[in-house]
C-alpha cells in the first residue's frame, strides 16, 4: 500500500509546469485615413509600434487524468492537458501622428493590440517554442515511468503500455 500512496502522491504533486519561455520582437506600422468633402480632403493618422513580447508555454498538470490500478500494478494516463500559451507584450508607440479630423481613439488602440496578438500567435505557431515545450513535458512525464518501473509497476497511455523511456517520446499531446 505504501507503493500505491507514493505513486499517487508523485502524480498529484505536479502542478502547473512552465516548460518553455521565449521572447518575440516585431515592428508594426498602423495607418488610417478618412476622406471628407467629396473625397477632396483626407485626414490621416499613423503610428510606428515596437513590440517585445515574453511568451511562456505551460501545462496545467493538475488536469492530468490518471488512474492507479493496484490489482494490476498499472498507472494509466488517460488525458494530458493541452499547452497554455501566455503572451505578455510590451507595446511602445513611436512616431504617432494624427490630423485634427482623424485622431486616435480607443478602438484604434484595440485594433492595433488585436493585430499584434494575431501576428504573435502566427509567429509562435511557426516557431519551435511549442515543440520544445512538448519535449520538456515528455521529459517530465518520463519521471512517472521511471518511478512506476522501479517499483515493479507498469505505465499506460491511452491503452498503450509504455515499455521504455524512449517510448514516452512517441506520445502525442
Amino acid at each position: 500500500m505504501k507503493v500505491l500512496s507514493l505513486i499517487e502522491k508523485q502524480i498529484k504533486n505536479v502542478g502547473k509546469l512552465v516548460v518553455t519561455e521565449g521572447n518575440f520582437a516585431q515592428v508594426y506600422s498602423y495607418n488610417d485615413s478618412k476622406r471628407f468633402y467629396l473625397d477632396v480632403f483626407s485626414a490621416r493618422k499613423k503610428a510606428l509600434i515596437i513590440v517585445n513580447a515574453d511568451v511562456t508555454v505551460a501545462y496545467d498538470l493538475s488536469k492530468l487524468r490518471t488512474e492507479v490500478d493496484p490489482e494490476t500494478k498499472t498507472v494509466r494516463i488517460h488525458h494530458i492537458p493541452k499547452e497554455e500559451i501566455s503572451i505578455n507584450p510590451n507595446i511602445q508607440y513611436y512616431d504617432v501622428t494624427q490630423d485634427y479630423l482623424n485622431q486616435f481613439e480607443a478602438k484604434d488602440y484595440n485594433k492595433i493590440q488585436e493585430r499584434i496578438k494575431k501576428s504573435l500567435m502566427t509567429k509562435i505557431e511557426n516557431s519551435t517554442i511549442k515543440s520544445n515545450a512538448q519535449n520538456r513535458l515528455i521529459s517530465e512525464l518520463q519521471k512517472i515511468y521511471i518511478l512506476t518501473n522501479s517499483m515493479g509497476w507498469s505505465l499506460e497511455y491511452n491503452g498503450n503500455k509504455i515499455q521504455s523511456p524512449e517510448a514516452m517520446d512517441r506520445i502525442k499531446v
